[in-house]
C-alpha cells in the first residue's frame, strides 16, 4: 500500500511556499559547545521519534514495521549525515520530554510548527504545508462547522488538531463535549456513533479517505493551515542545519521528488520560501 495513483493530491491542499532557516528569531549560528551534530555523528546514529499511527507519515505495515513518507525520508537524511536512522515510535502526547530527555534526537512526523512548541525545540526548515479539517462520516446530516453546535467533536490529544479547536473558543464552547484520544484511528472508530467528527490533519484523512472510499466526508470549512516541520532540541542548531542541508541536497538530485512521487503521487515537498513570522506559525 506504498505507491498511490488514486487522487490523493485532490484532497490534499499543498501551497506552493519555500523556506528560508526555520522560524522567525532562529539563527543558523553554530556555537563551539554546540555538540548536537557531533553526538549523533559519534554514536552512528539518529533516533527519529514518530507516532506509529498516523499513516501516510509514519505507520505499522502490514509486518509490523514502522514505514511512511517521514520514517522513509529520515532515512534518506540520515545517510546524507553519515549515520543510521533507528525509528522510535514514542507517546505522542510526551514528544517533546521524549526529545528533552536524550530518548529520541528528532521528533519526524507529520510535526506542525506552532507558536507554543517553537519555545520547546529546534525547528528545520517547514517541508509540507498541511490544514486541520473536520472530518464527519458520508452519510452525516451536519454539512458546516455551525452545525456542529451541541454535537461531541473528537481529536488526539497533544495534537495540532486539538489545539484548533480549543483556540477557536466560540466554537469549542458550542459543542456538547470535547472528546480526546490517544490516536487518531481511535477517533475516527468511534465516528461510527459515539462522536459526530473529527478534527484532523488533511495529509492523514486523505490517506484514510483513499483507503476507504465513501466512508467519510470532509467539510469545507477548515481549522486553519499549517507547516510541518522536524524538531530537533532546543540549541540544537548544529543538527538542524545539517538537516537542513541534507534535505536541499535530497531535493537538488532528485530523491525527494521520487520518494515524494512514490507515497503521494506528486512531488509536495515545499523548500524554497522565505522563512516563516509569527503570523504564519499555528497557535
Amino acid at each position: 500500500m506504498r505507491k498511490w495513483s488514486w487522487m490523493l493530491v485532490l484532497v490534499l491542499i499543498i501551497g506552493v511556499f519555500a523556506t528560508g532557516c526555520g522560524t522567525k528569531g532562529e539563527t543558523d549560528e553554530v556555537t563551539v559547545d554546540d555538540t548536537s551534530l557531533t553526538d549523533i555523528q559519534a554514536k552512528g546514529t539518529l533516533v527519529v521519534g514518530c507516532d506509529d499511527e498516523f499513516p501516510p507519515m509514519g505507520f505499522r505495515d502490514e509486518n509490523g514495521e514502522v514505514t511512511g513518507f517521514d520514517i522513509e525520508l529520515a532515512k534518506l537524511v540520515a545517510e546524507k549525515l553519515g549515520v543510521e536512522a533507528v525509528v522510535q515510535p514514542i507517546d505522542w502526547k510526551t514528544k517533546e520530554m521524549s526529545l528533552e530527555s536524550k530518548k529520541i534526537d528528532v521528533i519526524w512526523n507529520g510535526y506542525t510548527i506552532d507558536k507554543e512548541r517553537n519555545g520547546k525545540v529546534e525547528y528545520t526548515k517547514p517541508y509540507l504545508n498541511n490544514q486541520q479539517v473536520i472530518v464527519v462520516k458520508a452519510d452525516s446530516e451536519i454539512n458546516a462547522k455551525a452545525d456542529l453546535a451541541d454535537k461531541v467533536v473528537g481529536a488526539q490529544a497533544n495534537s495540532s488538531g486539538l489545539k484548533a479547536i480549543k483556540s477557536d473558543e466560540a466554537f469549542k464552547d458550542s459543542l456538547a463535549e470535547l472528546k480526546e484520544y490517544d490516536t487518531y484511528p481511535q477517533a475516527l472508530l468511534d465516528l461510527e456513533g459515539r462522536i459526530d467528527a473529527v478534527v484532523i490533519d488533511k495529509i492523514l484523512i486523505g490517506y484514510v479517505m483513499a483507503q476507504e472510499p465513501d466512508t467519510y466526508r470532509i467539510l469545507d470549512e477548515t481549522m486553519g493551515d499549517e507547516f510541518y516541520g522536524i524538531g530537533c532540541r532546543k540549541g540544537g542548531v548544529a543538527l538542524r542545519v545539517a538537516i537542513d542541508d541534507a534535505l536541499d541536497e535530497l531535493m537538488e538530485d532528485g530523491s525527494i521528488e521520487a520518494l515524494s512521487t512514490e507515497w503521494f503521487g506528486s512531488n509536495i515537498v515545499i523548500r524554497d520560501v522565505e522563512k516563516l513570522t509569527d503570523e504564519d506559525l499555528a497557535e
